[in-house]
């Protein structure tokens, strides 16, 4: 169609795993980019592939880009973003409490501008910090409200990523129970008929379906009640 697709496919780069083609990319268009609408465009990308290729120094310096940007033209969209790429260095430079005051900022302009997928993604930054920090408790909470909304808003990819990080991929917990498995025991033991737990997860419901059926056979129930006397029991609710 005639039109730059970057840095749009400099982070589908990143998402299938080919970091060195993203940073490539992502640098290219950044140095043939002269004009500020069109750097502030590119810029929140470029601290996103550099933190994941380990380059801090480059996240540090697009960072501080946008956030002069952001301090100049006073656009709450831009500042959202810049508070946001302030905070994901922050945290990756190891300084957790200078990133966590940052990234609640970011989190809060998120909301006030109604975007729900990226106040999740600060979230997920958020409860790292708590993590670091040492306070679990908090992290664990910030983890599960970026998986909520992630769920919501059937960001799968995001919600792997948030799995890998939180230690739940691929984990059993009691029973032989996937973690996928162990979300819906939870919703059934809220009285949710699995058209309402399809709809809750973001799934179809011949999914929940072949779960509900995985479920009752590793857990060896014969019905919806026996598996929440189960959950109950295993603490699981």
């Amino acid at each position: 169609m005639g039109r730059e697709p970057q840095p749009g496919l400099a982070l589908l780069r990143l998402a299938q795993g080919q970091a060195a083609a993203a940073e490539a990319a992502i640098r290219r268009v950044l140095d043939e980019a002269t004009g500020r609408p069109d750097r502030c465009r590119l810029l929140p990308a470029a601290v996103e592939i550099a933190l994941a290729g380990g380059d801090l120094a480059a996240a540090g310096a697009a960072a501080e880009e946008l956030d002069a940007a952001a301090g100049e033209l006073d656009a709450p969209l831009l500042r959202a973003t810049a508070t946001h790429a302030k905070g994901a260095v922050l945290l990756a430079e190891g300084d957790a409490m200078a990133a966590l005051a940052a990234l609640r900022g970011g989190w809060r302009s998120w909301r006030e501008l109604e975007a729900p997928y990226e106040a999740a993604r600060a979230r997920v930054l958020i409860g790292l910090a708590c993590r670091v920090l040492g306070d679990q408790d908090s992290a664990a909470m910030e983890l599960d409200a970026a998986r909520w909304a992630f769920q919501r808003l059937g960001a799968a990819p995001d919600l792997a990523r948030l799995e890998s990080l939180a230690g739940r991929g691929g984990t059993r917990a009691a029973g032989g129970l996937t973690a996928r498995e162990v979300e819906v025991l939870r919703l059934i033991a809220t009285g949710r008929t699995n058209r309402a737990i399809a709809a809750e997860l973001v799934l179809s419901q011949r999914t929940v379906d072949r779960h509900v059926s995985n479920i009752f056979t590793k857990l060896g129930v014969p019905s919806r009640a026996a598996a929440t006397a189960w959950a109950y029991e295993h603490r699981l609710v």
